[in-house]
């Protein structure tokens, strides 16, 4: 029997939605919800919460983020104004791609030294740290705490650790963090991770001292022991990440801010040109609003993959108006047997959202690209690096997201909230590799066009476009994936229409991505909030 479109999915007992008038916060992780709640009610502001969140995920989701990756954050403050950061960094300077095409590779590896780029975690919180009421040291505490003392595995760490074995077993410093006496642990087991206590007790000082000094050396003599080809200049660049302007596009009456290259956002702000004014014709997750969203997410895919390089302004061109009413030509209309879509889903991240009572809203997102990135550990450092050169830049000969040095690659990690006529309306991301990009998508329409609440948007079942635009899948046909709990009807509809459509389980960290949503009502000044039942997540709003 299938789901009606407005009922949670099945994953057993729905998390409630908590109602309020003064703040709010949402993660993918009990233990990350409770320290953004505490930090708040003891009078830290969203930027306070959000830093401490990240330090306590980077410890209890070490497969999904830490200090050895990127993060993207968009800040909107109470007086309306909006900014964002980029914390991602650069690949070796010696890394262009004759490089790795002389060594007999056709794309970059996706694990071990060559997938590395600069972390921009670090960075990232330092540009945060200036706009937080209290410091690193204070914030950082109880990840420090738990990372020193332990914390007890989940189903969700088991189930991380379990699938990747092998290559974590094959680093000997990742292996002393993640399978305690050589083996996986079990669920409620404590996991220590002491080494990466010391790290972050010092980086709380000053986390630029990631880009300079012992530790930056000692991660660069790592990695060119691995014959990753870093100066140490491209990692000291790191250092002078600032704050930026967010990118903007109106849907309905809303304006939807979102985090700029080389994160993805500009493809959500797309697809919601593309689909602005078209969904409302028809009814929640029918036929027709179906066969939109996968063709918005074809066209945006399909436009980054043909146009946009991190240090291009292509995107620009893509949101011009004539070319948008040209893309709306046919958008749903399934794609031609065996065309290639240029988009994936996997990729392991976690993300939170949160409003302060001054109104102030944090939306961030870290990631170590995939499921504890590139598999190693700086030694004696517990910092795991993360693998987005190899995820997400191409070997590609005169590709505008081709391997250079000083070109980020093109990220997947993006990070959105939206403004009505009367301030603030809504806050939310999704992680989930490309599908991130899709869901937000989704979820924004579920809310503005529909009027659900958050909880019901986070929930509903979700589509994706698969596969595309990871280096190693760019060649593979396109079909939609829909998840289990679309109403049967529409699965029929799309497949009597040419569509080539597959249902994937929902799952626990499956598919679906983990989207989080705030949504503040300015009539009454109330704040519900949404967090993901496909995670252990927790949303709270008071």
């Amino acid at each position: 029997m299938s789901t009606p479109a407005t009922a949670p999915l099945p994953l057993g007992q729905q998390k409630q939605v908590v109602l309020g008038r003064s703040s709010a916060v949402s993660s993918s992780h009990p233990l990350i919800t409770t320290e953004g709640a505490r930090v708040l009610a003891a009078g830290g502001n969203a930027i306070d919460a959000s830093l401490a969140m990240a330090a306590v995920a980077w410890v209890v989701l070490p497969g999904q983020c830490g200090i050895g990756g990127d993060a993207f954050a968009i800040v909107r403050e109470p007086d309306g104004r909006v900014w964002s950061v980029g914390g991602s960094g650069f690949g070796p300077d010696g890394g262009d791609a004759d490089f790795y095409r002389e060594r007999g590779h056709t794309s970059i590896p996706l694990t071990g030294a060559l997938s590395v780029t600069v972390p921009g975690a670090p960075a990232a919180h330092a540009v945060l740290g200036r706009h937080a009421r209290w410091d690193l040291p204070r914030l950082w505490e109880k990840g420090i705490d738990l990372a020193r003392h332990g914390f007890a595995c989940t189903t969700k760490n088991r189930a991380d650790i379990t699938e990747r074995r092998i290559p974590l077993a094959a680093d000997p410093s990742t292996a002393a963090c993640f399978l305690p006496d050589g083996d996986v642990p079990h669920v409620g087991r404590l996991l220590h991770q002491r080494d990466l206590a010391d790290t972050l007790e010092a980086l709380a000082q000053d986390p630029l001292s990631f880009y300079r000094g012992p530790l930056a050396e000692r991660a660069l003599d790592f990695l060119r022991e691995g014959a990753a080809p870093f100066s140490g200049d491209e990692w000291a660049a790191m250092a002078d990440l600032s704050q930026e302007a967010a990118i903007t596009r109106t849907y309905g009456d809303l304006t939807v801010h979102q985090t700029p290259l080389p994160s993805a956002g500009w493809m959500m702000l797309h697809q919601a040109a593309l689909l602005d004014g078209s969904l409302t014709a028809h009814d929640l997750l029918a036929p027709g609003a179906c066969a939109l969203f996968a063709g918005a997410a074809r066209a945006a895919f399909d436009d980054r993959y043909a146009t946009v390089g991190s240090d291009t302004t292509a995107w620009q061109d893509l949101l011009d108006a004539e070319r948008l009413a040209l893309r709306r030509t046919g958008l749903g209309s399934p794609a031609r047997a065996g065309e290639p879509l240029h988009a994936r889903i996997d990729g392991d991240t976690t993300s939170t959202v949160c409003v302060d009572d001054e109104g102030r809203a944090v939306s961030f997102i870290h990631s170590l690209a995939f499921t504890f990135g590139a598999r190693i550990t700086v030694p004696g450092t517990g910092v795991v690096l993360g693998n987005r050169l190899g995820r997400g830049a191409y070997l590609i000969p005169g590709h505008p997201n081709e391997v250079a040095p000083r070109r980020k690659p093109l990220h997947t990690l993006n990070a959105w909230l939206a403004d009505g006529p009367d301030g603030l309306r809504h806050v939310g991301n999704c992680p989930g590799g490309d599908g991130q990009v899709q869901w937000n998508m989704q979820v924004l329409s579920h809310l503005v066009d529909h009027g659900l609440d958050p909880q019901s948007a986070v929930s509903l079942p979700r589509l994706t476009v698969f596969p595309g635009s990871d280096a190693d899948v760019i060649d593979e046909p396109s079909e939609v994936r829909v998840e289990e709990g679309l109403p049967r009807a529409t699965l029929e509809a799309l497949r009597k229409d040419g569509h080539r459509v597959r249902e994937v389980p929902v799952q626990r960290g499956g598919p679906g991505g983990s989207a989080l949503a705030i949504t503040h009502d300015p009539a009454s000044g109330v704040l519900s909030a949404g967090a993901d039942p496909r995670m252990e997540g927790v949303a709270v709003a008071w």
